[in-house]
């Protein structure tokens, strides 16, 4: 193929690619309500792949496996991200469909074919210009977001008595709310709290 027809190819896919881009704006406007055109979806999925870098895709897990660790990430998860993704990983929650673009169900074949260092690169360092945080910071450990790796591996299996235990630890566990309370009752001049039942 002749070199000016590739360039005069590639000028007519970024206009196409503009055109797009701009009749989505025209459409739905900045509404974060909008569902993303599958050419944006597309060029999302190429970003985020181009973004990985790649040391990260060979990162291996150096957290075993285990019915605790996956109960550690059960109500990490639940805690910390089952308001965004929900607690089977699906993003049918108030915040998940409320973001633009969409968070991906966690389920699905585009994140389980991801590896582990992939999604323990996404959970460290989050994704520019979506709803995603980086939860890499100094009152963090890696090791939770690699135990998440084996949460997240594990939701297409999840049980109704897994889901039950999120829900009881969304946002917080009962001994959290049980110790705000308490903290609440204190700073409103109600009797202390027996000896031994406020623990930090």
């Amino acid at each position: 193929m002749k070199r000016g027809t590739l360039i005069v190819i590639l000028l007519v896919a970024v206009v196409l690619a503009i055109g797009g881009v701009a009749f989505s704006f025209l459409h739905d406007g900045v509404s974060a309500k909008a569902t993303p055109t599958a050419l944006e979806v597309v060029m999302a999925r190429k970003a985020r792949h181009m973004a990985l870098p790649g040391a990260a895709r060979a990162l291996t897990n150096p957290v075993a496996a285990s019915e605790e660790t996956l109960r550690d990430a059960r109500l990490h998860f639940a805690d910390h991200c089952a308001i965004c993704h929900g607690n089977d990983g699906s993003c049918d929650t108030m915040m998940g469909s409320g973001l633009y673009p969409k968070p991906p169900d966690l389920r699905l074949a585009e994140t389980q074919k991801l590896s582990d260092g992939e999604l323990f690169w996404i959970i460290e360092n989050g994704v520019r210009f979506t709803g995603m945080p980086a939860f890499s910071s100094p009152h963090s450990s890696p090791e939770d977001s690699w135990k998440l790796v084996h949460f997240i591996r594990h939701l297409p299996q999840l049980t109704a008595e897994e889901r039950l235990e999120m829900e009881r630890n969304n946002p917080k566990s009962p001994a959290d709310r049980l110790e705000e309370q308490q903290e609440n009752d204190f700073l409103n001049g109600a009797a202390p709290a027996p000896a031994g039942a406020h623990h930090h």
